[in-house]
């Protein structure tokens, strides 16, 4: 993102500032003479009784987390996964695999909203180490075994990383697709970061999310805003293909969070993903004494604009226990169903050396 991008979104700043102030004005005015918007706005949202369509189970705090089961049956699977989703997105999206491949590979996966995402509730407490204990709770809860694989997708990272330094032994192997980089981890060389844009992006959302929330979510809600959407430049020409689909025109849509209560997670997510975080990964050491039982993969698009394929390339340097896969046309919606989506899971599962492009 060039100055002219981030002089465009500061801009993006001062007149969403000023539709607010002009729509509290415009409140402020109704009310006086006896007009009320409580049912449209956004705050009010939070009052609003979720339709729940989907299986839940209530954990240890109260909260209840939402789930779908795809694949083939529990009791007949050979591989038992759990999928963690990023930001913008739910356990309702199809990722990796077509419901044939999971079938043929006789994989059971589970799929669950994280804490405030689609019919999961919310967690005021929510934190680095809660999103990890969620994890663990759903596998047990669903008795899927005393050991699963955890694939994680951009944001889902985070926990994932948790579940790593946590809970290895329940751990049959992991696979970070496109996984986030805090620019925060005390092991990144300010030389690698001082001049990346995403940086001042991200730390600019951050500010945001802590002491303009309400202007953030106008940011994600207004029709005009292309710099969270899928024709932002922020995302590659394969991410846009993608976004344009016409059975996947959720990707990337603002429009999937319309009420303050869900964004109210979305908040948490940038919060919790690009704040302090209590460990760095960059100094984790192989958690698995048997390799041969257990392993861990980095799948990274080189055009991917989000996460920086040269920042990526030095985690797998500090990391060289996780095998690395760089795909030279793919953006950050390598998530996507697709070929590389089952090769993801072979080289997880059957440790089949993947056939996709890859650069050094």
């Amino acid at each position: 993102m060039d100055l002219r991008k981030l002089v465009g979104l500061l801009l993006l700043v001062f007149i969403s500032l000023m539709e607010m102030l002009f729509k509290k004005i415009a409140v402020s005015v109704l009310s006086f003479v006896g007009f009320s918007d409580s049912q449209s706005s956004p705050s009010n949202s939070r009052e609003l009784q979720r339709v729940v369509s989907s299986p839940r189970i209530r954990l240890k705090d109260g909260r209840w987390l939402a789930y779908r089961e795809r694949g083939v049956p529990m009791d007949k699977s050979l591989h038992r996964i759990i999928l963690v989703h990023g930001i913008n997105s739910s356990k309702d999206k199809d990722f990796l695999a077509t419901q044939e491949i999971l079938e043929e590979m006789r994989i059971y996966m589970l799929q669950f909203d994280r804490a405030g995402y689609g019919e999961s509730g919310l967690n005021p407490k929510r934190s680095l180490e809660s999103e990890a204990c969620d994890i663990e709770e759903v596998a047990d809860q669903l008795q899927i075994g005393s050991k699963f694989y955890l694939i994680s997708v951009s944001a889902g990272s985070y926990p994932a990383w948790n579940c790593l330094r946590r809970i290895p032994h329940r751990l049959s192997g992991v696979a970070f697709v496109v996984p986030i980089i805090n620019y925060k981890w005390n092991s990144l060389p300010h030389d690698l970061i001082k001049n990346d844009h995403n940086n001042k992006l991200w730390r600019l959302v951050i500010l945001l999310a802590r002491y303009a929330p309400g202007l953030l979510y106008s940011f994600f809600t207004q029709k005009s805003n292309s710099v969270f959407s899928g024709n932002s430049a922020l995302f590659s020409k394969k991410d846009r293909e993608v976004a344009k689909n016409a059975n996947r025109s959720e990707v990337f849509n603002p429009k999937l969070y319309p009420k303050q209560s869900d964004f109210e997670s979305l908040l948490q997510d940038f919060t919790l993903a690009y704040g302090n975080w209590d460990f760095d990964p960059l100094e984790f050491g192989n958690p698995f004494t048997d390799e041969n039982e257990s392993s861990v993969h980095i799948w990274q698009g080189y055009e991917d604009n989000i996460v920086p394929c040269r920042l990526q390339r030095y985690v797998s340097k500090r990391l060289p226990w996780i095998h690395y896969h760089e795909v030279i046309d793919g953006g950050h919606a390598l998530w996507h169903v697709g070929p590389i989506g089952e090769a993801i899971l072979r080289s997880l599962l059957l440790r089949e050396q993947d056939t996709t492009p890859q650069t050094a």
